[in-house]
């Protein structure tokens, strides 16, 4: 009886100590780098922080010399052999990162696709309107998608619908290229403009 709780007690405690194992391997993997103590490896190639190649050494040397210098020793190509340390402040590092980070953001645009419904019987200041609309929605980068809704007896006509797309895709001809030509999708007839690419 005393057997089996001195073994299971053993189960027990290996069962902890590979759940620690794991999870700190996962933690550690799951980071962007690795950096100071967290660097495993006997040897690495190390580069400084101005850039010079300083060889191949033991990680406890290199991270001494990381420590002489306020620095962090950081591991920049893991799957480099021998793997590749840099000497860098990694605080500032990762600060530069994140002003790049938000900088690139900022300058991307997002692009919106905009609906500009029309119908069968639109009267010409209705469709100059839209087609205003649609001009600035082009002007700012975003696609268009133009639908008309097609109403009981109206389906009997679809040629008209084409019609409207065609002339309204020729009143935007100077701002927009013609994405997905006008197609007739149940009772929804659909085309996609997008922005002509600036020469």
């Amino acid at each position: 009886m005393r057997g089996w709780k001195i073994l299971s007690t053993f189960f027990t405690f290996a069962i902890i100590m590979l759940t620690i194992y794991f999870w700190r391997c996962v933690t550690i993997s799951s980071k962007d780098l690795q950096i100071n103590e967290e660097i495993r490896d006997k040897e690495v190639r190390v580069i400084d922080s101005d850039g010079s190649q300083l060889g191949i050494m033991s990680t406890v040397k290199a991270f001494e010399l990381a420590v002489e210098k306020n620095m962090d020793l950081v591991k920049i190509a893991p799957q480099a052999t021998p793997p590749v340390c840099k000497i860098i402040d990694y605080g500032k590092f990762k600060f530069e990162q994140t002003k790049r980070e938000k900088e690139a953001r900022k300058n991307q645009h997002v692009v919106d696709i905009k609906e500009i419904r029309l119908s069968l019987n639109i009267d010409t200041h209705d469709f100059n309107t839209k087609v205003s609309h649609a001009m600035r929605f082009l002007k700012s980068g975003d696609k268009v998608k133009v639908s008309i809704r097609f109403r009981g007896r109206e389906m009997g006509h679809p040629q008209h619908g084409y019609d409207i797309m065609n002339r309204f895709a020729k009143a935007l001809e100077e701002y927009a290229n013609i994405e997905k030509p006008a197609k007739l999708e149940g009772r929804n007839m659909l085309m996609f403009l997008a922005t002509k690419p600036t020469k």
